[in-house]
């Protein structure tokens, strides 16, 4: 007799000031004081760099430099809308709300639905609507307001960004913007524009190096005008437009407790793991949701007192590819709103 306890875990990068809006007011001589609406914009930086990554430091950088309000403390959904909520009143329209976090195919955005709870997916943002934990969004987000969400990849994923719509729908609905490509802040050549991403996945610490992996890139994507090789061996811009690659480990962790030691199976090499982890239903479907292949992983086993743990870690291994203007391959894609090459707008 056994019992799953399931855990994936995930590099969830997740940093910090506060600055409420002024209000406006127009007063005539001996009239009745008159309200000016007043059209506001801010930006939610919601997540920290951690090591040598500073994706969010550059997008706090860049939105500074443009005179906007930007708040960088907050890191939940439910945060944010109470902050919204928070520092709106009659006079004030929300023009502008762009929140920058992380995002990924694999497991949802790095943002939580609230403070306590989990990263979001379209999953968890239902329960957390379904147990009242989300705030009701301020009429002051109407159907002229841009809700942009700077998310990897978060264009692609059409139900969940419906479900982030709703959320921040009071009695109009707001418009909503993601993209299907990477967002890159300080680049080289500009200080934010969108990149194409390519993927490919080996092994933890079991790479076979740069001439494999650019063989495998070739095959997943032989239509593609890339040289793989230098890409790869590229950590960073090197010419405008040029291709290069970061990466990343998925690590996925299951413990198993049996009634006895003597019930553990014996898994004594990656093989076994495999086979183990193969014809359980609970991983094999976590595996099929990830959509990454088996024996892309790196496997172990440890067995402590009547438990049985299984890890697993793949290095995901990512291709950007800068998108540049369609007749000027000298010059970035400018990253317009209104491009729906660029973005998905709901």
């Amino acid at each position: 007799m056994k019992t799953l306890i399931k855990t994936i875990s995930f590099l969830v990068l997740v940093i910090g000031c506060k600055q409420s809006f002024p209000h406006e007011v127009e007063t005539a001589l001996a009239l009745p004081t008159i309200t000016e609406i007043v059209s506001k914009s801010v930006v939610f930086i919601a997540g920290f760099d951690e090591g040598d990554n500073t994706y969010y430091s550059n997008a706090k950088k860049y939105y500074e430099t443009k005179g906007m309000t930007v708040v960088d403390n907050l890191f939940s959904l439910e945060e944010i809308l109470a902050w919204l909520n928070q520092s709106s009143n009659q006079e004030i329209v929300y023009n502008e709300i762009h929140i920058v976090t992380h995002s990924n195919p694999w497991l949802g955005m790095s943002l939580q639905t609230c403070s306590t709870g989990e990263r979001i997916t379209l999953k968890t943002l239902r329960q957390a609507r379904d147990k009242s934990e989300l705030s009701k969004p301020t009429k002051a987000i109407n159907q002229e307001t841009k809700i942009i969400f700077h998310s990897c990849g978060l264009g692609q994923n059409r139900p969940l960004l419906q479900a982030l719509k709703a959320v921040f729908t009071a009695e109009e609905a707001p418009k909503v913007y993601a993209s299907e490509f990477f967002n890159v802040y300080g680049g080289k050549y500009a200080p934010h524009y969108l990149a194409k991403p390519y993927y490919n996945y080996y092994p933890t610490a079991e790479s076979e190096g740069p001439a494999a992996l650019a063989k495998e890139f070739d095959k997943r994507y032989n239509k593609t005008n890339i040289d793989w090789r230098t890409a790869i061996e590229n950590r960073k811009e090197m010419g405008i437009g040029d291709a290069y690659s970061y990466k990343f480990n998925i690590p996925v962790v299951w413990e198993f407790s049996f009634a006895s030691e003597s019930d553990i199976p014996k898994l004594t090499n990656r093989d076994a793991i495999m086979d183990f982890v193969s014809e359980s239903p609970e991983m094999a479907y976590a595996l099929y949701r990830l959509n990454i292949p088996l024996e892309k992983y790196r496997w172990n086993s440890q067995i402590k007192g009547n438990t049985l743990m299984i890890k697993g870690k793949t290095t995901v291994l990512c291709v950007l590819e800068p998108i540049l203007q369609e007749n000027d391959e000298n010059e970035y894609r400018n990253a317009d709103l209104n491009d729906t090459f660029l973005y998905q707008i709901l």
